[in-house]
């Protein structure tokens, strides 16, 4: 059999909840993503909590809530301590990611579901690896190479290739084909036949239009209501989809010299935008172009306000301005403030980019018709004050005491443990009463009956007589001074990533902001005041998808070029699941599965797979031709067995002749510029290639196969002549002819 896989969602099946998958290959456990809602219910992790222990390696696909919103979580309560592999963005920018959601929680309520610790915690250890970095798995993994590829939608989103001999699992959720102003699109179009294909039908439903006219209808929208003296406020996530559209208004901004103020509010927007000035490498090629020959930052923002608190809004007051506020979910954050502040004013806007998470706020203003009244709780962290405070500090001081009597009691308790009932005959710091009037006797200088209690100090058993620890110093030296090792002195990687991760009072400096930072640090006590109240929702509320994705048709036809041997669908709603599994099981003959929460389905391959061996006897017989990094060759053999295992031998007899066969995957425009090279007069004409007056090369793809895979012929029509013969000698130096 070939290499079993098991797929099992956990979460995002038949619905759009966080995305959390396990992958099993040959026994290795992968989860892919770990994602939570801005919600936090700790019932959607109940299915994870059953499998946590035993995952062998964690893969996050995207920096936001809903692929790695759990992550903290359930490295804390749950179980889960594999590794974690990501892209430097997605480490990066979701750390971000989750200081800015506690610390929005923490402002509203008494937050305990994670720390800022736990958070460091989880990206501690983090592996980054590059795009299209493979990396080999050890011990349980060996064998399996795990690689991160372009996926769009989000900065260092990453679609997942698992190799196991030979067999690829490719993870690709939440991908966008198109080039964007930041970003790049997938190269998921670019694999071939992989054994399995793990994809999401989140858009299967839905078609977007040109790109040009949905910018412009944004822009257009933004400057009607500012030129009403309205204010628009865009709920967005923390360091994701946002960064293209700060792209867009700064450059339309800059471009018209509008004068509006427009504003970045989370708790992390100036080190969010810092960290993404230094990841141009993986953004798209036009940005990469532009630093290289001008030097100029796209994110540098000259007409973007970064703050991180609400002050500098309130000094404005009712002008007309943009906020670009997280959360998106407008569930807690700056945004749900900004909301109840601009929803009973008509001329205000605000502006959803992308669908809200199922039961927040955010996706009940989506429905259609919205409602016209909708209840919210408005909370705030105030300092606590007279009784409040003086019974706040009773209780420490009650808790303290109970901490240090238990300390001293264990303390006591291993102090006799230590000493044994036997210890008064051996122990040197128990001194025996009748020793001591002995030595009183014979030594005037000790005074009368002198028991000696020493408390604290628990001597090693080898000791002799009481004594404080003394460590001496075996230091070599040369004629320089003490000889020392460079190495003891060398900041080691993991020690320089922990200097940059956040702790509590500790590393705050350059990583949140410092107004964030000052909100931990301050220790004054503190509570949580609530009020329910009911918002008229006056103002205008609109919907523009900028959500990044690949919409259903261009789905249809990624899938369709990939041509997977086995298509998992995940994550969408019932309706686009469903229409996406008849699509693909109609029109593409393909294994379509689309598997229910816990329910586990096997995708094994039908093929067989076998380890063999090349004897020395046949290696000194291939003559094998350099193809890139490779060497390859034919080779008749004759399967044999040696110590158990297979091994190819030289055949026996002499193997009957082979058709030549050409290796190699000819671009008939790179062909073009070859023969131009060469001096022909070369051009496309109705899809095919006319080499001269009277040659046509052309390529012809093999219709019974679906996607890339199938065979492909190059056909050479015309005379038998001259320019025939050469350019089909030509045609041939382009192949490995075996």
């Amino acid at each position: 059999m070939g290499t079993s896989v098991q797929v099992t969602p956990l979460s995002g099946a038949y619905g759009e909840g966080p995305l959390c998958y396990l992958l099993a290959v040959d026994g290795f456990r992968f989860l892919l993503d770990c994602g939570w809602t801005d919600l936090c219910d700790t019932s959607q992790l109940q299915p994870l909590a059953k499998v946590a222990p035993t995952v062998d390696a964690v893969l996050l696909s995207h920096p936001d809530m809903m692929h790695l919103g759990a992550l903290p979580y359930a490295m804390k309560h749950l179980g889960l301590s594999a590794p974690v592999y990501a892209t430097e963005p997605v480490f990066r920018l979701g750390l971000l990611t989750m200081y800015d959601h506690f610390l929005s929680r923490w402002q509203v309520s008494d937050f305990d579901l994670f720390t800022l610790d736990d958070v460091d915690a989880a990206f501690q250890n983090v592996v980054r690896l590059k795009y299209s970095q493979n990396y080999l798995l050890n011990d349980k993994g060996e064998g399996i190479v795990i690689a991160p590829h372009v996926a769009g939608h989000l900065l260092g989103g990453t679609v997942w290739k698992i190799t196991k001999d030979g067999e690829d699992v490719v993870y690709a959720v939440d991908f966008n084909h198109r080039k964007e102003r930041h970003l790049n699109g997938t190269v998921l179009g670019s694999f071939v036949r992989p054994a399995v294909l793990i994809t999401d039908a989140y858009n299967a439903l839905n078609n977007q239009g040109y790109r040009k006219k949905q910018d412009q209808d944004f822009i257009d929208s933004l400057i009607k209501v500012l030129a009403t003296g309205g204010s628009v406020l865009l709920p967005v996530d923390t360091a994701g989809r946002v960064l293209e559209l700060l792209l867009l208004l700064d450059t339309y901004w800059d471009e018209r010299r509008l004068q509006y103020p427009i504003y970045f509010l989370t708790n992390v927007s100036t080190s969010t935008v810092d960290y993404v000035k230094s990841f141009l490498e993986w953004m798209g090629d036009q940005i990469a172009k532009s630093f290289e020959s001008s030097r100029a930052n796209a994110f540098l923002l000259k007409k973007f306000t970064l703050i991180i608190n609400k002050e500098e809004l309130e000094k404005l007051g009712d002008a007309p301005k943009v906020v670009l506020a997280s959360m998106a979910s407008l569930e807690v954050g700056f945004s749900h403030d900004i909301f109840v502040e601009m929803a009973n004013e008509a001329r205000n806007l605000v502006l959803f980019t992308e669908k809200g998470q199922f039961g927040t706020l955010a996706r009940m203003l989506q429905v259609d018709p919205p409602p016209k009244a909708v209840k919210v709780t408005m909370s705030k962290r105030i300092p606590l004050v007279g009784d409040e405070l003086k019974a706040y500090e009773e209780e420490q001081e009650r808790i303290k005491k109970q901490k240090a009597l238990k300390a001293s009691l264990v303390k006591e308790e291993e102090l006799k443990a230590s000493l044994g009932s036997n210890a008064k005959a051996s122990d040197p710091m128990v001194i025996d009463p009748s020793s001591s009037r002995k030595s009183a006797n014979a030594g005037s200088h000790f005074g009368g009956n002198t028991d000696i209690l020493i408390d604290g100090f628990v001597p090693p058993s080898t000791s002799v007589a009481p004594m404080f620890p003394f460590f001496e110093n075996t230091a070599e030296w040369d004629d320089f001074g003490e000889v020392i090792n460079p190495d003891d002195y060398m900041m080691k990687q993991e020690e320089m990533d922990n200097t940059l991760m956040l702790g509590p009072g500790d590393g705050l400096d350059g990583k949140i902001d410092d107004g964030s930072a000052r909100l931990l640090l301050d220790s004054t006590p503190s509570k949580v005041i609530s009020n329910e109240m009911t918002v008229q929702v006056k103002c205008s509320l609109v919907y523009m998808d900028f959500e990044g994705r690949s919409d259903g048709r261009s789905v249809k036809s990624v899938i369709a070029h990939v041509a997977p041997l086995k298509l998992i669908l995940v994550h969408g709603s019932a309706e686009a699941t469903e229409h996406l599994k008849m699509h693909c099981a109609k029109n593409l003959d393909l294994h379509v599965y689309a598997p229910q929460i816990e329910e586990t389905i096997d995708v094994t391959s039908d093929l067989c797979a076998y380890k063999v061996q090349l004897s020395e006897k046949l290696m000194s017989n291939i003559i094998s031709k350099k193809l890139g990094e490779h060497e390859i060759a034919w080779v008749d053999a004759e399967v044999g067995k040696e110590d158990e295992k297979l091994i190819l031998l030289p055949p026996s007899s002499t193997p009957p002749p082979h058709k030549p066969v050409l290796v190699g995957d000819l671009k008939l425009s790179d062909f073009k510029q070859f023969l131009e090279n060469k001096g022909w007069q070369v051009e496309f004409a109705g899809g095919a290639l006319q080499c001269g007056e009277y040659i046509m090369v052309r390529k012809i793809g093999d219709s019974s196969q679906k996607g890339s895979a199938g065979s492909q012929q190059i056909v050479i029509e015309g005379p038998l002549c001259e320019d025939y013969y050469k350019i089909r000698e030509l045609l041939y130096s382009q192949f490995y002819l075996l």
